[in-house]
């Protein structure tokens, strides 16, 4: 279900919620926090209820980055 936010239309079905994104990445929610912090992330928000948003395709690129770097 697209909805708009400012500029930009979001899919939701796009984003995972901040549980989910950490599932994925096989990490604490605490560090995927922290990764926002550092700007390793960038989260959304949802525009109903303001909770974290992470899209999939920066996960899956994060995500890449990280088995890269373990080699």
């Amino acid at each position: 279900m697209p909805t708009e936010t400012g500029d930009e239309k979001l899919n939701l079905a796009d984003y995972l919620t901040v549980g989910e994104a950490a599932e994925q990445l096989g990490v604490s929610r605490s560090t995927l926090r922290n990764w926002d912090k550092a700007g390793k992330l960038r989260p959304y928000r949802h525009p109903v209820n303001g909770y974290r948003l992470y899209l999939r395709d920066e996960l899956e690129r994060l995500l890449g980055q990280i088995v890269k770097a373990k080699g």
